[in-house]
């Protein structure tokens, strides 16, 4: 969440960074601060009752002393007590309501970060040259068909549209592109792989930002428990409510997680395939950083999502996300979408993202620059490094040969035991 202090403090310089995201996104900073102002306007009063109070108190007992009479100024101090109780009451109520308000309030995109809706996105840079064919290429549905490498329909029988079952060398294929990554981003990355939960409490939601906001987007359970949108989620939690060492940083965990998704606003978006799914698998990277070193190692996370993609040869371009397409909790983001020859475009398939201090603040996670200071909150980042299915649609479409087959990138051969798809018996 967005320091309170410094909506206090530079109120218009918030509101002003606010509304580069769009219209209406500053509104809310008004709301925060009347109930900032009416909170510590309570709690003045409440300590100038104490004080009172205590003043009292102390009259009581030398009147009890003296053995003087002090009913009076007893059933006076009751008054003043149950006075305290009320404004303590209402205090709460406040704070509670201020901190709806606060978790409501997206993060501050960064100065760096251009201004408008996704039309002023900026290409960054692009890797690799589109590949051209002598025959006209065809979309991976058909190749998956064909090939018998998942089963679109028997997924939506057994849960649903958006639910993709893959089959025979799909499988084994998904399998394989997930090792590789594991392996590129332990071995030559340097991250700490874990095995995270795949479903989390909604304190650990809001944690990342997710809930209240994006609550309509995720999967519940009956007992309150959320399944995960990604794996930044439960790994970003691992160190909530600590504080850590400066030697600690930067921490850099690697996860894999199926994600699950409802995508309740892109309902009837790109509904063939496996562009737009609600469960995906993914690799996902956390970074857990200080403020001085954030804008740098973000560049260095970005750098560790784009090397899958090099390995795999798949041409990409890195596009610098404008305000309006700036995520909730993001402060600036670097999307990675990959050339799909089948289906004609580019596709998402990473986000590298930095998120300041925001999600820290909202999950308490801090650091202690050195031994005895003031701990200060960590900066989190985090990136997919990268997501199934999008990755697959690209090699799939780009490799594809002119006999039906599929070529593999050198990398991946060793994973997946040969070079190439070739069409073979399905379930």
């Amino acid at each position: 969440m967005i320091d309170l202090r410094l909506l206090r403090e530079s109120p218009e310089r918030v509101r002003q960074t606010l509304a580069r995201r769009g219209p209406g996104f500053d509104g809310p900073v008004d709301v925060v601060l009347q109930l900032d102002d009416n909170r510590r306007t309570l709690l003045k009063q409440t300590e100038k009752l104490k004080a009172d109070r205590n003043k009292a108190s102390e009259e009581v007992a030398r009147l009890k002393r003296a053995g003087e009479d002090a009913n009076e100024l007893i059933a006076e101090l009751k008054g003043v007590s149950d006075a305290i109780k009320e404004l303590d009451q209402e205090v709460r109520g406040i704070e509670s309501e201020l901190e709806e308000h606060l978790l409501r309030l997206p993060n501050l995109p960064l100065d760096d970060v251009p201004q408008g809706d996704a039309s002023a996105n900026e290409v960054v840079r692009t890797w690799g040259e589109v590949p051209k064919f002598a025959f006209q290429p065809v979309p991976h549905w058909e190749i998956g068909e064909r090939l018998g490498l998942f089963d679109l329909a028997r997924g939506a029988r057994v849960s649903g549209s958006g639910f993709p079952l893959f089959t025979g060398d799909g499988a084994k294929l998904v399998r394989a592109l997930i090792s590789l990554m594991l392996d590129l981003h332990t071995e030559e990355h340097g991250y700490f792989e874990v095995a995270p939960p795949y479903l989390v409490t909604a304190e650990t939601a809001r944690g990342t930002g997710q809930l209240p906001t994006l609550a309509d987007d995720m999967y519940v359970t009956g007992d309150g428990l959320y399944l995960i949108p990604t794996a930044e989620v439960p790994v970003t939690n691992l160190h909530r409510d600590e504080v850590l060492a400066a030697s600690d940083l930067p921490r850099a965990y690697v996860a894999y997680t199926p994600c699950f998704r409802r995508e309740a606003g892109a309902a009837g978006k790109d509904t063939r395939g496996l562009i737009r799914v609600h469960q995906f698998d993914k690799v996902e990277l956390v970074r857990f950083v200080t403020a001085d070193s954030s804008a740098a190692e973000h560049e260095k996370l970005l750098g560790h999502a784009e090397a899958v993609l090099r390995l795999l040869g798949i041409p990409y371009r890195v596009v610098l996300l404008a305000t309006g397409d700036l995520g909730f909790a993001s402060a600036k983001t670097y999307d990675l979408e990959v050339w799909a020859s089948g289906v004609g475009t580019w596709l998402e398939a990473s986000s590298a993202t930095t998120y300041t201090d925001f999600q820290a603040r909202r999950a308490n996670i801090r650091y202690r620059p050195r031994p005895n200071a003031k701990p200060d909150f960590v900066h989190t980042l985090n990136a997919s490094g990268v997501a199934l299915p999008r990755t697959l649609i690209a090699l799939l479409e780009n490799n594809q040969q002119a006999d039906g087959s599929v070529r593999l990138p050198e990398a991946l051969v060793p994973y997946f035991g040969k070079e190439h798809l070739t069409a073979r018996a399905r379930a």
